[in-house]
């Protein structure tokens, strides 16, 4: 099974990209983020049209998340334990597969910038729901996929200059601090599963030619279950549709579990 992450940055204006990735690559499950639409504005006809079931939790202009699936799924919107967030940030939907069922779910974290503003609080305060949500279906001894744009650079060697991230809410200690107790649930990030290496990026900002110079970061990362980490044969990031034209300023990231 194939299991992709996307931050789109806009499905209308990225439509021609989603397209081409299904048909080269053809996962069979693609999380995508920061979709920039509505529902009802979602090009659902086009991804239907290669063969996709589209589950999307939109909003207007910012934020949204969906799930795109060869197969028929079952999904729910929203982030279990604050009924007053009414951001568009997370879904999840169960896969089936030959052995029951796999929990994938995509998530759009908050990036909590500035860090002096009510932003910040509220980046910390998603995952520390995510963190109570993750424990429960680990508890329910569901096989997880936590596939997204965490907004999170876990360690110096996922960014190009650590000392330019400093007091960013990306890189601060109690973002980090989080993301490492979501680890120590038992999750397994995918890619430090399979190398070591620094200088692996997910994100490049379209200023001062951060792509040209690689100075990028690692921000889109799949968490495993302890079930899923057991399949787990390979991590891809697809660099190369960074390089496409108008691109968006995330790349896929992507897993092959047997």
């Amino acid at each position: 099974m194939r299991i992709a992450t996307w931050n789109v940055n806009s499905i209308r204006q990225r439509l021609e990209h989603v397209l081409g990735y299904l048909a080269s690559v053809a996962p069979d499950v693609l999380c995508l983020q920061e979709l920039k639409c509505a529902d009802e504005a979602f090009p659902r006809t086009e991804i239907e049209a290669q063969g996709y079931h589209c589950h999307v939790h939109g909003q207007k202009g910012f934020n949204g998340v969906a799930i795109l699936a060869k197969q028929p799924l079952e999904a729910s919107s929203g982030l279990p334990g604050d009924p007053d967030d009414v951001q568009s940030r997370y879904i999840e939907a169960k896969v089936p597969d030959g052995a029951g069922s796999i929990h994938v779910a995509s998530i759009y974290l908050p990036n909590g910038n500035p860090v002096g503003s009510e932003k910040y609080p509220y980046k910390l305060a998603f995952m520390d729901r995510l963190i109570a949500h993750a424990r429960q279906r680990l508890n329910e001894g569901a096989t997880l996929v936590l596939a997204g744009d965490y907004n999170v650079i876990p360690e110096a060697r996922d960014v190009a200059d650590p000392e330019n991230w400093i007091d960013d809410a990306l890189f601060l200690p109690p973002t980090r601090e989080r993301f490492r107790t979501l680890l120590s649930l038992g999750l397994t990030d995918a890619l430090r599963a399979t190398t070591d290496a620094a200088g692996l990026y997910s994100f490049w900002d379209y200023q001062a030619g951060a792509w040209q110079r690689n100075k990028g970061i690692r921000i889109d990362h799949l968490l495993l279950s302890p079930s899923a980490a057991d399949r787990l044969l390979d991590v891809t990031i697809d660099k190369d549709t960074r390089a496409a034209d108008k691109p968006s300023d995330h790349v896929p990231v992507r897993i092959e579990l047997r």
